[in-house]
């Protein structure tokens, strides 16, 4: 169940209500033409996950997407995965949120990109998600779960509105074997909103739910790597005036830093794994 105060601090975690002009002051900084703007142009501030585009194209790539399937973005935000799914491989897209801003943000920005026709949004929660059974070919959550404490039923959830067949395609964050993790992180600045569970209890629970598994891969190791070549090039100095540091304000630089450690520390890991709906 989803309660008034949880909603409230997920909103409160995420929703700058400024986040929309910073991020077109950002992308002019940049040198970017906001009336021809392209999925590329907002990479930098909109993959809000682990290896960026990157991460998301290789997850792509291997579920085998192409444009006669209806993707769910679960937990997607301001769409930059979905985005990306829509211009890269022709995808149709939905993104459910339960960030008002990021929904809001996101249209506007899909609007900028020209791939409204491909990439939707709707506000709202992932253990109640308002869409029919059977709606969708793929769901694909992208460091989402992080924020769900009900995972089992996020899953059904999850497999209610898969079409026979579809495929879950995930690429999240778990608990590790050293526990607690260090705060504030991207997702939460505290305990409150941070539900992290170890890794092979999730893969327990998602096949017990129904999903066969296709693959499931700990890519910890390249997550670590791929951090710690980016706090090498944030040592120089200012950041870029387009990027994370938009979306998480003061904690940035403290979250970031936390997040190198966690992994370090093997207080997180790295999953990436596809299952098929029964």
């Amino acid at each position: 169940m989803v309660t008034f105060d949880y909603a409230q601090d997920v909103n409160q975690h995420y929703g700058r209500q400024d986040l929309g002009s910073a991020i077109l002051v950002g992308l002019q900084a940049a040198g970017k033409d906001l009336n021809q703007l392209s999925h590329d142009d907002l990479a930098p501030v909109d993959h809000f996950h682990i290896r960026g585009k990157d991460a998301t194209l290789k997850l792509a790539a291997q579920v085998g997407l192409r444009n006669d399937l209806h993707v769910l973005d679960v937990g997607g935000g301001l769409g930059g995965a979905a985005r990306t799914l829509a211009a890269e491989f022709g995808c149709r897209v939905t993104v459910l949120d339960l960030t008002e801003e990021y929904c809001r943000v996101g249209e506007m920005l899909t609007a900028r990109t020209g791939l409204t026709d491909r990439v939707a949004f709707e506000h709202g929660s992932a253990l109640v998600m308002p869409f029919p059974d059977g709606s969708f070919d793929v769901v694909w959550t992208q460091h989402s779960s992080m924020n769900i404490e009900d995972k089992q039923q996020l899953y059904a959830e999850i497999y209610r509105v898969l079409k026979p067949r579809g495929r879950l395609a995930l690429y999240e964050i778990m608990a590790s074997a050293v526990q607690p993790i260090h705060f504030p992180v991207p997702w939460a600045s505290g305990s409150a909103i941070s539900f992290l569970r170890p890794a092979e209890a999730i893969r327990t629970l998602i096949k017990a739910t129904g999903f066969r598994e296709v693959s499931w891969v700990d890519v910890s190791r390249p997550s670590l790597e791929w951090f710690q070549q980016r706090a090498a090039a944030f040592a120089g100095g200012a950041l870029p005036p387009l990027g994370l540091h938009l979306l998480l304000g003061e904690n940035f630089g403290l979250a970031f830093k936390n997040q190198v450690r966690n992994l370090a520390e093997d207080r997180i890991a790295v999953i990436e794994a596809e299952f098929e709906r029964g």
